[in-house]
This record gives structure tokens, sequence and C-alpha cells, in this order.
């Protein structure tokens, strides 16, 4: 566990509803160039359905977007309800830079400002390891169908002190 890993700080900035599109963008992209090793061509565009879902979260949610050196968005993610990390995504060209990351403490940060005592997540193959490297536990693994395709998914939490 390396909570404490120093990341590259990139700038972060709230997610607002004119982000829609953006958002769309960095999801399908995450999705479609997920690992093969870990996500089948067939796996990749089944969760590609649920971008058509992005703008209810975006509405009801709250988030952060990390941004390049010119403003264009490359990750965000997003809580929804206030104690849940509902999305967690990066282009692909901009992964293993420390966005995630970076995203990922400013929103357990976010959720301890909000008075939430613990976070709880849906975590992909992908992201597990990241969720667990930043000190959340797996409550169970979880079999699931999107558009009737199986997928492997972790429930995972974590309690948040002071900070």
């Amino acid at each position: 566990m390396d909570q404490h890993k120093p990341v590259q700080p990139h700038p972060l900035r709230p997610l607002v509803l004119a982000d829609l599109d953006v958002l769309r963008e960095i999801y399908l992209e995450a999705v479609q160039h997920a690992e093969a090793s870990l996500y089948s061509e067939r796996q990749r565009r089944a969760w590609s359905h649920w971008a058509d879902q992005l703008g209810d979260s975006l509405r009801h949610g709250e988030g952060l977007m990390s941004c390049s050196a010119d403003g264009t968005g490359e990750a965000f993610a997003l809580r929804l309800p206030a104690d849940r990390v509902a999305l967690l995504y990066c282009r692909p060209r901009s992964q293993r830079q420390g966005r995630g990351r970076q995203l990922l403490r400013a929103v357990e940060e976010q959720a301890r400002r909000a008075g939430c005592h613990q976070l709880h997540t849906e975590a992909s193959l992908l992201s597990q390891p990241l969720f667990s490297a930043e000190g959340w536990r797996v409550s169970w693994r979880e079999a699931l169908l999107i558009q009737g395709v199986p997928f492997q998914r972790f429930r995972m939490h974590k309690p948040l002190g002071p900070h």
C-alpha cells in the first residue's frame, strides 16, 4: 500500500455540465482501449453503452477534471452519491502519469469536507490496483452483466479519517 506516494500535480478543476462531451470522449477512449488481456472486444463494446448515462451522473454528482497544460480534459473522477466514487477514467495517452491517483486523493478530500466517514466504489479490473494502492479494501468481488455480457468487478471501501 502506497498511500503517501507523491503524485505529479496536474491542474484540477470542478466538473460542470458543459463538460459532458469531454467526459464522453475520455470515458469512451478509456473503455475502448482497455487492456485486451483484461477485457475482450465484446466486453469493451458492451461497456461503451454506459456512456449514455454520463449526463445524469454529471447533473447529480460532484467531481473533478484533470487537465493538460492547455486546459484539455485528460481524466475525471465523480462522486455519486457523496459517499461513492462512481466514475474514474483517464485517456489512454494520459495514463501512468499520476492523474488517477491525484483525482482519487482529491475526491477523498472532497468527501471528508462533505462529512463522509467512508467511501465505496465498484472498481474495474483496471482500477482495482490503484484503489488498493491508495488504501481501499475489497469488500467482495462480483459478477455482473452489461448488455448481456459478463464482467467481474470489485466492491471496495475506504474509511476516511481526518486529513
